[in-house]
């Protein structure tokens, strides 16, 4: 009897064994059937400049020969019609954003959360009669369409009983709608930084109404196909993405001299933009969920959203947390 159990455990151990080679030759014919990574890097995510700046990716796929493209993103919309055509494998968007496109059939999750920051606010110049958001009514106000500062702005209306249509929304690419602001075409603009920051301290420009909790989280966002074919190559992403965020946090002088050559402004500027992020908490969950949810009700209220969608189903299809868990949590 003692034979057959000793014999018995080596069938176990050989077979357990034989599995894990297989799932190990399996990752790494998933990772050798890559060419490129194609991710974006984007001015309103200090921690997508430091990853591109030290090299995380390149370091972490060297071995495997993996080739490494950053894409340029002005903003959300920028970074969703990527991940729409399939010319980005991975694109950082605020969270709001990125449910509107899942609403639209952008195959998409979110994965990480590169910060939680506090990055728009309603706009005006220093000089204007606007100090709320009731006198926005029946004035021109900038914003760049699927973006959190135009969610914010939708947000900020139906907090006060009015909506789009009380007012001409300027649809501007966010650096167009600072300088729409700054010359005077627009009465108002929703901001985005570090383009915000940089109106407030060069022009004097006025945050007239600010809402932390309508800034809606930072998420990296990887193509589904993507995520499903080769998911242990997302987890050595979010690890990169993970040395940038510390980084950040340990560096923030050095994080500063990033911003200002990338987006070519003054460290001034690039530090309040800095200030106003918050790299704590990279695991997206129920308070992501939550913040998303809530942007979602209003969208769907103010025709933004299809009244047939589920908000609460489409945030769980949304945000997938199983991949920044196994690499933060282990």
């Amino acid at each position: 009897m003692a034979i057959k159990r000793i014999l018995s455990s080596l069938l176990i151990l050989s077979a357990g064994a034989l599995l894990a080679a297989c799932n190990n030759d399996t990752e790494a014919e998933n990772s050798s059937s890559l060419d490129k990574i194609t991710i974006d890097y984007a001015h309103y995510s200090p921690t997508s400049l430091v990853l591109k700046e030290n090299g995380y990716l390149e370091e972490a796929f060297e071995d495997e020969g993996i080739e490494i493209e950053y894409v340029f993103s002005q903003g959300s919309n920028r970074a969703l019609e990527f991940l729409a055509g399939g010319s980005v494998d991975f694109g950082s968007t605020a969270g709001a954003a990125a449910l509107m496109a899942k609403s639209n059939g952008t195959p998409i999750k979110n994965v990480y959360i590169y910060s939680q920051p506090e990055w728009t606010a309603l706009v005006t110049n220093e000089d204007s009669d606007i100090n709320s958001v009731e006198d926005l009514e029946g004035q021109r106000v900038a914003a760049t369409l699927g973006t959190d500062p135009y969610i914010f702005l939708v947000r900020a209306l139906n907090e006060v009983g009015l909506s789009e249509s009380d007012i001409e929304v300027v649809p501007l690419q966010h650096s167009d709608g600072a300088n729409a602001l700054a010359n005077g075409d627009v009465d108002a603009w929703a901001g985005l930084d570090p383009h915000m920051a940089r109106q407030e301290l060069e022009t004097n420009a006025e945050l007239f109404y600010r809402n932390e909790a309508f800034n809606t989280y930072g998420f990296l966002n990887v193509r589904e196909d993507f995520a499903e074919e080769h998911p242990e190559v997302v987890e050595k992403v979010i690890e990169a993405y993970e040395k940038a965020r510390q980084w950040v946090e340990d560096n923030p002088e050095e994080t500063i001299d990033i911003i200002v050559q990338e987006a070519e402004i003054d460290p001034e500027v690039a530090a309040l933009q800095l200030e106003r992020n918050n790299f704590d908490n990279p695991i997206p969950g129920d308070a992501q969920r939550e913040s998303i949810t809530e942007a979602g009700i209003v969208l769907q209220e103010s025709g933004n959203l299809d009244d047939g969608v589920d908000i609460d189903a489409l945030v769980n299809e949304l945000i997938d947390s199983s991949f920044a868990e196994a690499v933060i949590e282990q």
